[in-house]
């Protein structure tokens, strides 16, 4: 097991760097401009939403695998804006270079499993496929025109693709998507239909990108946001599915992964090391979720609302289970970091027993058999010093 769990954590390290990959788009309050990690986070989220509007024909839970793995090349490649003047060819020829190292991580079967799933979504022949594309259509056109103030270059570019791009395409396969795109281009008045009850949420979820944790990136000194710690949390535990506890629905703990900070939108993030009133503090996620679920329709607010409650509860297996790969996360970026987070709130050893082994060991307890060496080790070495010393 060591050998293969050591082989899984090295590729959710390398993967941790999709976060400083930057796009074109910017975020809708137009503060920066997003990064591929938290544009396959917010991808994923679409396809949950727009569940309803797939045609039967469509495995949604395999769209949001397709849309978890769909960028990680651009690790190696980076991110290609489409109004741009480019060699496509060459970039595919590197993506398929990129797409066979960063798979090469992994365990054999899981390699061929991502690499196949990957070269499925660029292929765009399957149901599953189109509908995926369809949606890494859609998020980017509405990133633009959604926004309060958009650039105005911005909507030129939103423009084209919607007209001759890559986007002219939805009026044959979304038209509601279209319609909707072309009345906001053109200010007519809004419709109101299956597709634009939904956009409010997807429009809404769009600040859990300036949502700030405590934890740091692994290649960079800036904080990770929420968004992207969602995403990461995802791909944890799809690789690492094998070490639940029991036998868990994977796909339900990625959709349980996909919602369960979604509260930090009004909430904030409280980190497990800080100072917390846990009274208050559940009582503003409570609220938060009322508000923020609130926003689907009436067939979506209610299961939304109880997955992310079944993750708070913390009883089911598979939400055990994802309770203990968002524990794992942090520790692995701290270690690999000298630290990380625990520098700076002047964590010890035991205060991680205390806070953190009871949700891996109840979930995963094989991960945390694997990791506890390492913090024994990290710890005795002295590597996590008080910063002000």
């Amino acid at each position: 097991m060591t050998d293969r769990l050591a082989a899984q954590v090295a590729f959710l390290k390398r993967a941790d760097n999709l976060k400083l990959v930057e796009r074109a788009n910017v975020l809708l309050d137009q503060s920066r401009p997003e990064n591929s990690a938290e544009h396959s986070w917010h991808l994923a989220l679409w396809a949950m939403v727009m569940a309803p509007l797939a045609g039967p024909d469509i495995s949604v839970d395999r769209v949001i695998r397709m849309l978890l793995l769909h960028d990680l090349v651009e690790i190696v490649t980076g991110d290609h804006p489409i109004h741009l003047n480019t060699d496509w060819d060459t970039v595919a020829e590197a993506e398929q270079a990129a797409a066979q190292e960063l798979f090469g991580l992994l365990p054999d079967e899981q390699a061929q499993e991502f690499l196949s799933l990957w070269h499925e979504f660029e292929a765009d022949q399957t149901p599953d496929a189109r509908f995926a594309k369809i949606l890494d259509r859609c998020q980017p056109l509405f990133q633009v025109l959604c926004a309060t103030d958009p650039r105005e270059d911005h909507v030129e570019i939103a423009r084209s693709n919607l007209a001759d791009g890559r986007a002219a395409y939805l009026a044959h396969t979304f038209p509601m998507a279209h319609q909707h795109a072309t009345n906001l281009l053109t200010n007519s008045a809004p419709q109101d239909d299956a597709f634009t009850k939904r956009l409010a949420f997807l429009t809404e979820a769009d600040q859990l990108k300036s949502v700030l944790r405590a934890s740091r990136l692994m290649a960079s000194d800036r904080f990770e946001n929420s968004a992207e710690h969602s995403w990461h949390v995802m791909l944890y535990a799809w690789v690492l599915s094998e070490y639940a506890h029991s036998d868990v629905q994977v796909d339900r703990t990625l959709q349980m992964l996909l919602l369960h900070d979604v509260v930090e939108i009004d909430a904030g993030d409280h980190p497990i090391h800080g100072h917390v009133d846990h009274a208050e503090q559940e009582a503003k996620e409570q609220a938060a979720a009322k508000r923020l679920f609130g926003l689907l329709p009436d067939c979506q607010h209610r299961p939304f609302t109880e997955l992310w409650h079944e993750f708070e509860a913390a009883e089911t297996a598979e939400a055990r289970f994802a309770k203990a790969v968002d524990r794992f996360q942090t520790p692995i970026a701290n270690l690999e970091t000298g630290g990380g987070s625990w520098v700076e709130y002047k964590v010890k050893f035991d205060q991680i027993v205390t806070r953190v082994r009871p949700a891996i060991a109840a979930g995963a307890p094989q991960l945390w058999d694997w990791l506890q060496p390492q913090l024994v080790a990290h710890f005795e070495n002295g590597k996590t010093t008080d910063p002000q010393a």
